[in-house]
């Protein structure tokens, strides 16, 4: 049986119909979230931005956060009373959640030589850190005057980076940090490793490109690389400061 030109097309656009309602049906928004408890619906909203910044970045705006969990814009509003606040939640729970106690302290503990209290910090360091929220919203916060990134570093220069730098010193029986300030160029040595070792979740989270499948490894040799680096040059550096 033949069918005519208009018959044809009739058949046609009936076959489209429901890949178009498809279509249509995805764009919707997630059915609204009217029964939950006012603390669960805070926390549904935290998680729910901390996957949306690091998607998004934070020129992502809160309406689109609502439309994609399905709640109305004013509900973020009731927790957060600005954007800025729903960011500074998001900072608590990213970064000072992940944030161990125990560094500092493991960086000042003179009964472990220097390399193996730097290693032990940056194996611990990778298994907190190396993950995709983490990383994407540190890098976004960067480009953003939020001031996320600042503060983190702040607290990795005062827990990490300065307190190694005073420890190496002692290690090496050069004058003590007291008796002779840290100089830039110490400093910039010890930002130095912390980049290297940061730059494999950059690749990974950023750049999406391959990094090593044992990153145990790659510390490791990092921080003795670094070590045999800064034992030799570290006398030679203060004599020219």
């Amino acid at each position: 049986m033949r069918f005519s030109g208009k018959m044809a097309k009739k058949t046609q656009k009936k076959a489209k119909r429901p890949a178009r309602r498809r279509a249509e049906t995805s764009g919707k928004a997630a059915p609204k979230r009217r029964n939950m408890r006012a603390v669960d619906r805070e926390r549904a909203i935290v998680d729910e931005a901390i996957r949306f910044f690091a998607e998004r970045g934070f020129e992502g705006q809160t309406r689109e956060l609502a439309k994609r969990m399905g709640i109305t814009h004013s509900a973020i509003y009731r927790h957060f009373p600005s954007k800025e606040a729903l960011i500074e939640r998001v900072y608590q729970e990213v970064y000072l959640s992940r944030w161990s106690p125990d560094w500092g302290p493991l960086i000042r503990d003179r009964a472990l030589p220097l390399e193996a209290r730097l290693t032990r910090f940056y194996l611990d360091y990778v298994v907190r850190v190396f993950e995709y929220n983490w990383v994407r919203i540190f890098v976004f916060s960067g480009m953003k005057s939020f001031g996320i990134t600042g503060r983190y570093l702040d607290i990795v220069r005062r827990e990490i980076i300065e307190p190694a730098a005073a420890e190496l010193r002692h290690e090496l029986a050069l004058p003590d940090a007291k008796a002779q300030p840290l100089g830039e160029r110490e400093t910039e040595l010890f930002w130095g490793l912390h980049g290297r070792i940061f730059y494999l979740a950059i690749r990974r989270f950023i750049y999406e490109t391959p990094i090593p499948s044992d990153l145990d490894v790659i510390v490791r040799d990092a921080v003795r690389t670094f070590m045999d680096g800064t034992k030799a040059m570290m006398p030679k550096l203060l004599l020219n400061d």
